[in-house]
């Protein structure tokens, strides 16, 4: 067992509102044919909807020693930089006009909150950050970070949704040489590759 572990289950109002979605889009089938075939085809429409909620309830997300899994993808903390718990209006903007279509993309409809967490050295055409959907991105983002920094190579911070990320280091002169805080913006000279603006 890791220090995190969350299902991504699918919410009681979705299978409430599914019930009668599909009994009324099954029933239109009357209009065109009766007997043991409108019963079959909302069988087979209750059976469809149950299979997409079933699989979208089974991801899971873990942080476990040194890796992050989600929905059975792995993720070395080795190789995460910044790590950062979005609010909602964050989280919709990655998910659209900020987001990387390079980005690796675990998100939930019905999960509006998710957790950013660059990748340190992405490279040419490698992945630049993973999204996470989940219902805690606070505890989700301590969790990546406690791990990350516990492997001795994270170089990143964990932000709230305002707080601050790495904190800079002093230089012989006494001056800093720089950080990077939760909202995107550089202040000094470490910069995340691929790591958008999320205010």
């Amino acid at each position: 067992m890791g220090v995190y572990r969350e299902r991504l289950l699918v919410p009681v109002g979705y299978w409430l509102l599914a019930a009668p979605v599909v009994t009324v889009l099954g029933a239109e089938a009357y209009f065109f044919v009766d007997g043991w075939i409108p019963p079959l085809v909302i069988g087979l429409l209750a059976l469809l909807v149950g299979t997409f909620f079933v699989r979208w309830s089974v991801a899971t997300i873990e942080v476990a020693g040194p890796v992050l899994r989600a929905d059975g993808d792995t993720l070395a903390l080795s190789e995460a930089g910044d790590v950062i718990a979005l609010d909602e209006k964050q989280a919709t903007q990655l998910r659209g006009p900020r987001g990387d279509p390079a980005a690796h993309l675990l998100l939930r409809p019905y999960l509006k909150r998710a957790v950013y967490v660059a990748i340190a050295d992405p490279g040419e055409g490698g992945v630049p950050y993973w999204l996470i959907a989940t219902r805690h991105p606070e505890r989700l983002a301590a969790a990546i970070s406690s791990a990350r920094d516990a492997t001795g190579t994270g170089t990143g911070g964990t932000g709230g949704t305002g707080g601050t990320g790495g904190t800079g280091g002093t230089g012989e002169n006494g001056t800093s040489t720089g950080g990077t805080h939760a909202d995107g913006a550089d202040t000094g000279s470490h910069q995340p590759a691929g790591r958008p603006s999320v205010r």
